[in-house]
């Protein structure tokens, strides 16, 4: 295929050379003359294992070669793939005037293309940068319309620094956001020989996927040093302990806890965050991010909430309150809370849980329930349908299999916030309201 690529820094080089070296004719576009010159002798105008001798051997190869001209790059290829920076301003907002002005400049040169071309943003974007500003500057400079005249699609890169080239050829996956299938196939092709899971999805789910990845890498290098920051002052081996932690791909490296839902809760998580934070503050420890996990728990929980009273009904029905489905266990279930936040505000509250059945509570369960909260023993029903007649507000609360068709059962009149998600339905103002999709 014959394919252009705007920017010729860290990702527009390895993706120029790389692309090359699998028998594409590449042009590389830069405002930049030294780093054009600098591509067309041969040699790469970025630091990184192997990529001098791919590109190299692309150029002697005749199938890579860089400009200064946007018009001689378009009109001599099918494909565009952005590769611009997209730096962070003072304020932690995105300067996206480098994407704004290429897509000007890609779409002016549209305007008099005949051929279907297809437009490809690997810059690295939040959610919703491609409706609001790629789509519409490519469609205004060309007067043409985006998924008819021209393709667009969103294709985030995964390349670490240091090992870029063995990422290329050896990604985690390859995710392509389309606005049109014929695009997405287009695209999907140049990475047919790519040993990786290809997904193809909406530009929208594309652009969170780049920032969800490299937030989460994040999360694990401060979880990771803070952990490591209270084996030292406890004088225990950081690395023995992480090393121990990494070969549980059942729990810990894994998909398991990986699924937006309703806040954790149990006899064990709350405890057990809450005493090794108590410890670590006992050594005048700063750990920000293990410190902040129960605030963050706590402001789901009040997310939840808030969505229940957003609603405008009295009326509500809960189904499903133990702290995970399965189980009759109500300490410091996160449906509990939510459940006595609602009755102290004069709420009508119906529940149903098929495990949590006073005559079979037995021991810590019991006293607990009895003990604890007997006001919630009061409003208790015996059948889902019990809950369904009462309630104007309909709260799934954990994923028992038997809640399954509630959401699509529903009578006029009635809404259901679903905390956990039991099925693939999304959103419906009025009828359905996940708490996270």
């Amino acid at each position: 295929m014959k394919i252009s690529i705007f920017g010729l820094g860290y990702v527009g080089a390895v993706s120029a050379g790389c692309l090359a070296k699998e028998g594409h004719r590449i042009i590389g576009v830069d405002p930049n003359q030294t780093k054009v010159d600098i591509i067309n002798s041969g040699k790469t105008p970025i630091i990184e294992d192997a990529i001098g001798e791919i590109i190299e051997e692309a150029v002697y190869a005749k199938l890579l070669s860089a400009t200064t001209s946007v018009g001689e790059a378009i009109l001599a290829s099918e494909m565009s793939l952005i590769c611009v920076g997209t730096p962070s301003q003072f304020n932690g907002s995105l300067d996206l005037s480098y994407v704004r002005r290429v897509c000007e400049q890609i779409g002016q040169v549209l305007a008099s293309k005949e051929s279907f071309h297809v437009v490809v943003v690997r810059s690295t974007m939040l959610p919703g940068s491609m409706r609001s500003l790629v789509i519409p500057t490519l469609e205004e400079s060309s007067g043409k319309v985006a998924g008819v005249d021209f393709g667009v699609c969103n294709n985030p890169e995964f390349l670490r620094e240091g090992t870029s080239v063995h990422d290329f050829y050896h990604p985690p996956k390859t995710v392509i956001g389309e606005t049109d299938s014929r695009s997405g196939e287009l695209l999907a092709s140049i990475y047919a020989n790519m040993n990786a899971p290809l997904i193809r999805t909406t530009v929208e789910v594309a652009e969170m996927v780049k920032y969800t990845d490299n937030n989460w890498h994040a999360v694990k290098v401060a979880f990771t040093n803070e952990i490591g920051a209270i084996c030292k002052a406890a004088g225990i081996d950081g690395h023995k302990v992480m090393e121990i932690f990494c070969q549980d791909t059942k729990l810990n490296i894994s998909p398991y806890y990986m699924k937006p839902g309703f806040a954790f809760g149990g006899s064990c998580l709350p405890k057990d965050v809450r005493a090794l934070t108590y410890k670590a503050n006992r050594m005048d420890l700063d750990l920000p991010l293990l410190n902040n996990v129960l605030p963050s728990n706590r402001r789901h929980v009040e997310r939840g909430l808030a969505m229940i009273m957003a609603k405008g009904k009295r009326k509500i029905g809960i189904l499903g309150f133990s702290f995970k489905a399965g189980t009759d266990d109500l300490r410091e279930s996160p449906l509990v809370e939510v459940i006595e936040q609602l009755i102290g505000k004069g709420y009508d509250l119906r529940l149903y849980d098929r495990n949590v059945n006073i005559a079979s509570l037995m021991g810590a369960n019991r006293d607990y329930i009895m003990n604890r909260i007997p006001h919630i023993s009061k409003l208790m029903m015996t059948t889902i349908d019990g809950v369904l007649d009462h309630a104007e507000v309909i709260v799934i609360g954990n994923n028992s299999p038997e809640f399954d068709g509630v959401a699509s059962d529903i009578r006029d009149g009635q809404v259901v916030v679903d905390l956990v998600r039991v099925g693939t339905r999304t959103s419906e103002e009025g009828v359905y309201d996940g708490i996270c999709w």
